[in-house]
């Protein structure tokens, strides 16, 4: 299994919602993919952090950072070539990440979406 893949499993088995994968490698150098999703509260999105923390390393991926389990508004879990962002709904909605690197940078959504030209 990927780490990707883990990381789905995971956010599943936490009845995280509005999963969304990004394909970002043709935009930065810092990851390949991005994987953004909610919980439905503050207590969900810190359970569902750390769930994805603690199957990273059941794998035996050590991530190298986890940030934001204190507040639960939004928790990034860095794991070198794939981070992910658990946001409380109104916080994702504010940043709306997937939004940013999806139209304005052009990243592809599970792999279906093309670089978007350069202005």
């Amino acid at each position: 299994m990927t780490k990707v893949e883990r990381v789905l499993e995971a956010l599943e088995q936490a009845k995280a919602d509005d999963i969304v994968v990004l394909d970002v490698r043709s935009l930065t150098d810092i990851t390949d993919t991005m994987i953004v999703a909610s919980g439905t509260s503050t207590r969900h999105v810190t359970s569902i952090g750390r769930k994805v923390d603690d199957a990273l390393r059941e794998a035996g991926y050590k991530p190298q950072g986890v940030e934001g389990l204190g507040d639960g508004e939004w928790v990034l879990v860095d794991c070198a070539d794939v981070i992910t962002h658990v946001m409380h709904p109104k916080t994702r909605a504010f940043y709306a990440l997937e939004k940013l690197w999806s139209e304005e940078f052009g990243a592809r959504e599970d792999g279906r979406r093309e670089r978007a030209p350069r202005r």
